[in-house]
């Protein structure tokens, strides 16, 4: 049975919650493969709407395996908080598995995170000041604390104890802060260890396990290629890798498992936080799409960038992904448009460019160069085939599709879970 790799095409916030909510039936395991609570998925379930940040979405179907992969980085106190939420609202947590692998993100991690974010002040990358970058540095520094670390209290203390070393210098030194109390982190992380005990598992033993007994598995990346932070816009990225190699480092399942990788595009652009963003709207249009599509960061509450769709980072999330499908969302957003602009190229210093380029230097300047195709008028929220859509948004759906260099096999027609039109099955 397959492998499935379901992520962000663009910056983010292209809607893979909704993606991943529709298959969630279909699938016996969902796993959150890298990222941590900086990351936000919104999911319409009827007249209810749930906002999850860490949590996998497949935790709303109720036949499903919800899985935190040892590539993500765990805030308990956020953890608990979305676990209650949802107890509250009657849906089923107990079915949640926790790599023992996965880092801890600590309350020294997040007070790094925010002095040195303010200490940047306009050259600052726009994190979300959750302690996620730092979590993942000090991961690579070997000197971070993993979930197993919570039940071994010496290894704790010494972990904190290296860890803190450094990071209070820092603070105190630089910064101007109050060092942090190794005795005061240990206390705090301790008093979560006994209730996430239940969730703790060996997941990549788990995984390989019903891969092999025919499970279905679908791997859910957070944020979206552009911020990969190997393949993304460097240093406007995030912290890890949400493209599809990342889903085989941080759920220990191999390459040659993955059948399909889907990539979730939006009918238009959006990003958070700061970096190049060539169509990027300043105008009325701009203003529309922000306030029709409800372009609000899940996680940050900040207002998201919003332009016209780019062929060309999807041309380059097709090809660094590997991508064998997308996912159209937010196609009812453009309705009421008489043109559509699509940027098909860049002009970067006179010169037409087709292709992502791999300078820094050069994106910054990248002019979008666009081609217009016709808009609808029509109310498309209850079409529920192809065939439905008026014939300007058919053809905007294979424009944009040929351009992309993949097929789309479903598009997302409305919030709800079920406005999408399924063209082919992902499993």
């Amino acid at each position: 049975m397959p492998a499935l790799v379901l992520l962000g095409a663009q910056w983010g916030d292209e809607g893979k919650g909704k993606a991943t909510d529709l298959l969630g039936g279909s699938v016996d395991y969902v796993v959150r493969y890298q990222g941590g609570n900086n990351a936000g998925h919104t999911v319409v379930v009827g007249d209810q709407k749930y906002a999850l940040h860490l949590l996998p979405s497949g935790i709303l179907s109720p036949g499903c395996t919800p899985v935190i992969g040892n590539g993500v980085v765990v805030d308990p106190s956020v953890l608990f908080s979305e676990l209650n939420g949802l107890n509250e609202r009657g849906v089923d947590t107990s079915k949640l598995l926790i790599s023992g692998n996965a880092h801890i993100i600590t309350p020294y991690n997040v007070t790094v995170d925010k002095v040195t974010e303010r200490f940047l002040g306009k050259r600052k990358i726009g994190t979300t000041g959750r302690g996620i970058g730092p979590t993942y540095a000090d991961k690579i520094n070997r000197v971070g604390i993993r979930v197993q670390d919570l039940y071994d209290e010496s290894i704790l203390t010494q972990k904190v104890e290296a860890a803190l070393d450094g990071k209070n210098q820092l603070l105190t030194k630089v910064f101007n802060r109050r060092a942090i109390e190794v005795e005061q982190v240990v206390e705090e992380l301790l008093t979560y260890a006994e209730r996430l005990r239940p969730y703790v598992a060996d997941t990549v033993l788990v995984l390989n396990q019903a891969l092999e007994a025919d499970k279905v598995v679908l791997f859910e990346g957070g944020q979206g290629t552009l911020l990969d932070i190997d393949h993304g816009t460097y240093p406007f990225v995030t912290s890890s890798n949400p493209t599809a190699g990342g889903a085989c480092t941080g759920s220990g399942v191999g390459p040659t498992k993955i059948s399909r990788v889907i990539g979730i595009l939006k009918a238009y652009t959006t990003r958070v936080g700061a970096g190049p963003f060539p169509t990027e709207l300043f105008d009325d249009d701009g203003d529309a799409l922000r306030r029709i599509g409800g372009e609000r960061g899940v996680t940050t509450g900040r207002d998201r960038r919003c332009g016209w769709f780019d062929a060309v980072i999807a041309r380059y999330a097709t090809r660094v992904n590997g991508l064998t499908d997308f996912f159209l969302t937010k196609l009812d957003v453009l309705t009421g448009w008489e043109e559509i602009p699509v940027c098909v190229a860049y002009e970067i210093d006179g010169r037409r460019v087709e292709e992502l380029p791999y300078s820094q230097t050069d994106f910054h300047h990248a002019k979008p160069i666009y081609e217009t195709l016709p808009g609808w008028s029509e109310d498309i929220t209850k079409a529920k085939t192809f065939a439905d859509l008026p014939k300007n948004a058919q053809a905007y759906v294979r424009a944009l599709e040929e351009m992309s260099g993949a097929p789309i096999s479903a598009i997302g027609v409305g919030p709800g879970r079920d406005e999408t039109i399924e063209i082919n099955s992902f499993i």
